[in-house]
């Protein structure tokens, strides 16, 4: 592990922009320094660590407690679905935004699922790194929706049951609201897109998710989706009672 510096837990409240702590885990060191360099061009973004694998991603996380880990997805030693996992189960406020070479890799799904808020492909630029760290760094699921409906159509296999039949799990205890609401989320529709599409104000909708995501007992979107996809509420191809 190579410790840049300590993290600055005693920063005021007050202060404009909030500081987010970083840990960057990559097995390339050449990209763990291109992410640093353009990180700490941001003053507000203080990047506390550089690890080359998961088992060291935990430690540091264990000592340095990170706003946000930028984690690889496929590393030595332990990848980084297996560190988001036992990192959210042992550290839940250390938030993941998980990165790969590649924007259609089939580990993205198992980091999701595991409990990362979010997935980038490493050619995005670094305006869209930043923002995504902060948007990871509030709470929120960093997914380009059209990118996360391609993974699942791809890499997820939805339960069998016909659609006939309720779907199975917490998605049975969801309402026709509800219902609609997810199966937009799951066509790749942002908040404002889906309150045109159901005739509704986007707060509507937003009060919406929250339910959905409460009865499902997920995190965000991204879970939510993969939810959709795995009890063969939605399928790959359906148009998810989308207006022409």
């Amino acid at each position: 592990m190579t410790s840049t510096s300590e993290p600055e837990r005693g920063a005021e409240r007050g202060a404009e922009p909030e500081r987010i702590t970083v840990l960057i885990a990559d097995d390339q060191p050449l990209v763990r320094r291109g992410l640093s360099l353009i990180l700490r061009s941001d003053p507000a973004i203080d990047v506390v660590g550089e690890v080359g694998d998961g088992e060291q991603a935990i430690t540091a996380a264990r000592e340095l407690r990170p706003d946000v880990i930028l984690m690889d997805i496929r590393m030595p030693v332990l990848d980084g679905v297996k560190a988001t996992e036992r990192l959210a189960a042992e550290l839940p406020r250390c938030r993941v935004l998980a990165l790969s070479t590649f924007d259609m890799d089939e580990h993205v799904v198992g980091a999701l699922r595991a409990g990362a808020s979010g997935f980038l492909p490493k050619d995005v630029s670094p305006e869209e790194l930043v923002t995504a760290l902060r948007t990871v760094h509030r709470g929120e699921a960093v997914v380009a929706p059209r990118l996360l409906t391609r993974l699942l159509a791809t890499f997820v296999t939805p339960a069998p049951a016909p659609a006939s039949h309720p779907p199975a799990g917490g998605i049975s205890g969801l309402t026709p609201r509800e219902v609609e609401v997810l199966r937009l989320i799951a066509a790749g529709l942002d908040n404002s897109e889906i309150a045109q599409q159901m005739a509704i104000g986007v707060q509507t909708v937003k009060n919406h998710a929250t339910g959905i995501f409460a009865k499902l007992g997920v995190r965000d979107r991204a879970q939510a989706v993969i939810a959709a996809y795995e009890s063969g509420l939605v399928r790959a191809g359906q148009n998810h009672g989308l207006r022409p």
